[in-house]
C-alpha cells in the first residue's frame, strides 16, 4: 500500500527543487551572456535548452518525494482537483519561493557576481502579460492532460520540452511560475526581471492557472483526485521503504 511522505520531507524537496530550478535558469542565462555576447538569439537558445534539460532532471530527482511542483500555480491547481490538500499547497508556496531566491543567489555566486543584485530588466508590457497567461495555461494543460490519460511517466520530459519551446513562442520567455518570477528579481542578469514587473506577471500567471482549471474540467470532466495525485510524479513511497523485512509484497499494477 502506498503512503505519502511526511510534509516536512516534501517541503524540503520543493525547496531544493526550486533552488536547483532557479540556479539552472539564471546560471545558464549568465553563462549564455558570457559565452555569446551580443547574440541575443543564441543566448536565448542556450538558456532555453539548459532550462528544458534541467527541469526534466530536477523533476525526476525530487518528484517522487513531493510531486515535483516547484510552482505555486501547479500546487494550487493540484489542490483544486484534490491531488494535495489546500493546507499542503499553502505550505508548498513559501518553500518554493524561498528555494527560487536561494537558487538565484547561488547562481550569482557561482559566476563571481554579487550574491544579490536587483534586476533592472523591465518586462511587464501588455504583450508580455498576455504571453504569461498563455504560457501558464499551456503548462497546466500539459501536466493535467498527461495525468488524466495515465501518462504521468512522460510528464518530466513533456514539461521540460514545453517550457523550452515556450521560451521562443511567447514574448515573455515563459516564466509561467510565480516563485521563479520572484527569484529572478535577485539577479540583474540576462534572466532577471525588475521588481516593478513582477506583480503583473504573477497576476497573469494566476489568470492562466484559473483558465486552465476551467479548460481541464471541460476537456477532462472526470479528472479524479487519484489522477491529480500523479502531478507531476506520484509523490508516494512503498511501505517496503520503511520496513526492509516486508519484501514479499504483491506488485502494483
Amino acid at each position: 500500500m502506498p503512503t505519502t511522505p511526511p510534509l516536512p520531507r516534501r517541503l524540503l524537496a520543493e525547496l531544493l527543487g526550486s533552488a536547483f530550478l532557479a540556479a539552472v535558469v539564471i546560471g545558464s542565462g549568465i553563462a549564455a551572456q558570457q559565452l555569446s555576447p551580443g547574440d541575443v538569439g543564441l543566448e536565448l537558445f542556450e538558456n532555453a535548452a539548459a532550462t528544458a534539460a534541467g527541469l526534466f532532471t530536477i523533476i525526476l530527482m525530487f518528484g517522487p518525494v513531493s510531486g515535483g511542483h516547484f510552482n505555486p500555480v501547479v500546487s494550487f491547481v493540484d489542490a483544486a482537483f484534490g491531488g494535495i490538500s489546500r493546507r499542503d499547497a499553502l505550505a508548498y508556496l513559501p518553500a518554493q519561493v524561498t528555494g527560487c531566491i536561494l537558487g538565484a543567489i547561488t547562481a550569482n555566486v557561482m559566476f563571481s557576481l554579487s550574491a544579490v543584485s536587483i534586476s533592472t530588466h523591465h518586462r511587464a508590457s501588455p504583450a508580455h502579460c498576455f504571453a504569461e497567461i498563455i504560457a501558464t495555461l499551456g503548462l497546466i494543460l500539459v501536466i493535467f492532460s498527461l495525468a488524466r490519460t495515465r501518462r504521468a511517466n512522460i510528464t518530466p520530459a513533456a514539461v521540460g520540452a514545453y517550457i523550452g519551446a515556450a521560451y521562443f513562442f511567447t514574448s515573455s520567455a515563459s516564466f509561467a511560475n510565480p516563485a521563479i518570477t520572484i527569484g529572478r528579481i535577485f539577479s540583474n542578469t540576462f534572466a532577471g526581471i525588475a521588481p516593478t514587473s513582477v506583480p503583473a506577471y504573477i497576476v497573469a500567471q494566476t489568470i492562466g492557472g484559473a483558465l486552465a482549471i476551467l479548460l481541464v474540467r471541460t476537456l477532462y470532466p472526470d479528472v479524479t483526485p487519484a489522477d491529480a495525485a500523479t502531478v507531476l510524479l506520484p509523490h508516494e513511497q512503498d511501505h517496503r521503504d520503511a520496513n526492509p523485512h516486508t519484501d514479499l509484497v504483491a506488485p502494483r499494477p
